[in-house]
């Protein structure tokens, strides 16, 4: 099965048909998300990401450079004493600066989020981020709030 067929039964499973006006490949990015799956994350939101065609592609992409970093983050938590995992930091920290910097010209809310608070959260990372450790094992995982409904 491709990898778009598998996150079509995975959204069509999962999909909790809310009333939300947001896409459910962008929900489920939020619950992917938090519950620390961030290359999950950064697939479901990319499956959107490649069809969409109007100014929120750069939204999504930030969004998923976002969890990027986050799956920099997480593998050299879990290994860091590998050859490639150990040299993810820097890279992680690089995906951060890219998302703030892409996030900057979106107003606060935007698509049910306040693109500030990630933004924010970005520079809270990147400084806990210390070279040769990750900072997934100092601090808990982040969490990003849900989009609202207007």
């Amino acid at each position: 099965m491709k990898k778009n067929d598998r996150l079509e039964t995975w959204l069509d499973d999962w999909d909790d048909r809310s009333h939300s006006p947001w896409p459910r490949e962008y929900r489920a990015f939020f619950a992917r998300f938090n519950q620390g799956d961030y290359y999950e994350a950064h697939d479901v939101l990319e499956h959107l990401w490649l069809r969409c065609t109007d100014s929120n592609r750069s939204f999504f992409q930030a969004l998923i450079q976002f969890a990027g970093a986050f799956v920099h983050f997480k593998k050299h938590a879990l290994h860091p004493d590998h050859p490639t995992h150990s040299r993810r930091i820097p890279p992680g920290c690089r995906l951060l600066d890219l998302t703030a910097k892409r996030l900057h010209c979106f107003p606060s809310p935007h698509m049910g989020i306040a693109p500030s608070e990630v933004i924010a959260m970005c520079e809270l990372w990147k400084n806990r981020a210390q070279p040769g450790l990750s900072p997934l094992i100092e601090f808990p995982p982040p969490r990003l709030s849900e989009p609202q409904h207007h």
